[in-house]
């Protein structure tokens, strides 16, 4: 009889975990390249025409503040044209270490691909890479926050 109730209660408790998880896009998304810029040799912002008419972003690329980790400090530039979102690039990330390194590599182009389909920092975070995905988030935001008008 306990292990009926045992099972059972496992059983219910698997159920509802496997319902609670989000999916994530499994998209075309490219590796972080040949590694992160220094941090010295961050974009400037650079401001041009404003944004369409009902945006209230204008066109530039805007380097976001950078937040200290847990891991390490990461550091995000957005460029933003016609009121969106138009690309990021990492600054600075967390790499002292080869399993930060290979954390980097996961979550920041999966971040990305977020970031640029949603054309905000609203955002779910990458599993896994908590910390590294609220550093980013936080980044960004300071970054299309620079950018507003």
């Amino acid at each position: 009889m306990r292990r009926a109730v045992l099972t059972a209660a496992s059983t219910c408790s698997l159920v509802v975990l496997l319902l609670a998880l989000k999916p994530h896009h499994t998209a075309a998304i490219s590796a972080l390249g040949g590694g992160t810029p220094p941090s010295g040799t961050a974009p400037s912002p650079t401001r041009s025409e404003p944004a369409a008419s009902g945006s209230h972003l204008v066109s530039g690329t805007y380097t976001g503040d950078p937040v200290d980790t847990r891991y390490g400090t990461v550091q995000v530039a957005a460029t933003v044209q016609g009121g969106k979102l138009t690309d990021v690039k990492v600054v600075q990330v967390p790499s002292g270490s080869g399993r930060d390194q290979q954390i980097t590599a996961y979550a920041v182009p999966r971040l990305t691909q977020e970031a640029l389909t949603a054309h905000s920092a609203h955002i779910d975070a990458v599993s896994g890479a908590s910390y590294t995905s609220q550093g980013y988030i936080q980044s960004l935001q300071s970054a299309l926050d620079k950018a507003g008008v």
